[in-house]
This record gives C-alpha cells, structure tokens and sequence, in this order.
C-alpha cells in the first residue's frame, strides 16, 4: 500500500473513531502494516493538514491521535452548538428531551433507567443547546444533579407553557412498548448466544394443545 492511500485511510478511521480516538498500534493492526509506517503516516498526514490550511487537524491525546477541529474557529462551533432553531436533534436526545420534559426535575440515572441506555452524551448535547438545564440536587447519596427544561425548549418546540405538553399517556405507553419490545429481543438473543431454538408464542400455544391432547 502506497503512502498516499495509506493517509487517506487513516483520516477516515480516525473520523469514524470519533473521541475515543486511535494508538498507532490500531492503525497498524487495521491497516496491516508495520506501526513504524503507521507513525509515519499518520505524522505525514498531520502536516499536509496543516499545510493545506484544512479546518480538522491530527492530535495526539493520550497515547491517541484524533482527528479535531482547529482552536481558532471554536467561537463559530460555538454558534452552532447554542443555536437549537438551527441544529437537529438525534432520536436519543429527542428521547432524553421527552422525558425530561414530563418527568422533570429528573437525575440522569432516573433517564437512564427509563431509557434502558446510557444518556450521557444526550444529556450534554441538550445542555449546550441551553434545550435542559441543571435545576439542583436531588436527596439522595450522591446528591445527584437535577435536570429540566428551559425557556429555549418551550420556544423550540413552540409552547406557551410546559401544560401545552401533549398528553403524557401517549409518551408512557411508548416507553411501555419499547421496553416489552427490549425484552423480547433481548430474550431471543441470549437463546442465540446458548444455542436455544426460540420458540414463538404461537408456536409455544400449539405445543401445550399437543401436549394435552397425547395426555
């Protein structure tokens, strides 16, 4: 593999590892070569960034490069970030926004017990939104922090008041779904995992009529 494909592969893995970032030893591994031409491509890439005058540059954290923006264009990310009008919301912040809103004031734990997931990154993505806001500490070990919505959320979605909230029947039932629906596939999977036939309802009521019937 010549130098140039070798860059170019390392600047999309570094893009899809995101924050976790990659060692030099990854790369090599991925790439199949020899970490000595891993580093080097990897420190040949760093400079074309930066001479080519690119907005992401390569940066070494802990033992890992990451692919990340320059420091001087921060005041326009920035904008971004606390321009909710202007930026969409992922299907987990929405979920985490939804329950805040009818479960507020609420602890991440109590999110993430609710949403079976972990809700970390929602919780700081609808925080620099300025959608929820720390609003105290909860009573309990730990003081947890205490969530909940603010002004910008209720002019997002185009509320008077938290009371314009649509039903919250309609929101539990979902949870309710989701959670039955969570089960279930978690079920079939570990049966997977052990080498279990899974058996499906309907399948399991026609073997109980059979079982009678040789009775």
């Amino acid at each position: 593999m010549d130098l140039q494909t070798l860059k170019s592969i390392i600047e999309g893995l570094l893009f899809l590892a995101g924050d976790e970032g990659l060692t030099v030893r990854q790369i090599a591994e991925i790439t199949e070569c020899k970490p000595g031409e891993a580093q080097k491509a990897v420190e040949s890439l760093q400079r074309d960034l930066r001479k080519s005058g690119r907005g992401l540059r390569v940066t070494k954290l802990a033992g890992a490069y990451h692919l990340a923006t320059l420091p001087e264009h921060s005041e326009y990310f920035e904008r971004l970030a606390y321009s909710p009008s202007r930026a969409t919301l992922s299907q987990a912040a929405l979920e985490t926004l939804a329950i805040v809103a009818y479960r507020q004031p609420i602890t991440r734990i109590e999110i993430e017990e609710i949403r079976g997931v972990k809700s970390e990154r929602a919780i700081h993505t609808l925080t620099n939104k300025n959608l929820i806001v720390e609003t105290g500490r909860a009573d309990a070990i730990g003081r947890p922090i205490l969530y909940g919505t603010t002004k910008a959320f209720l002019g997002y979605f185009g509320l008077g008041g938290l009371e314009e909230l649509p039903d919250a029947s309609a929101f539990e039932a979902m949870i309710a779904s989701e959670d039955e629906d969570r089960l279930l596939f978690g079920g079939l999977e570990a049966a997977e995992e052990e080498g279990i036939e899974a058996v499906s309802p309907a399948e399991e009521t026609g073997m109980m009529e059979n079982g009678a019937e040789e009775e």
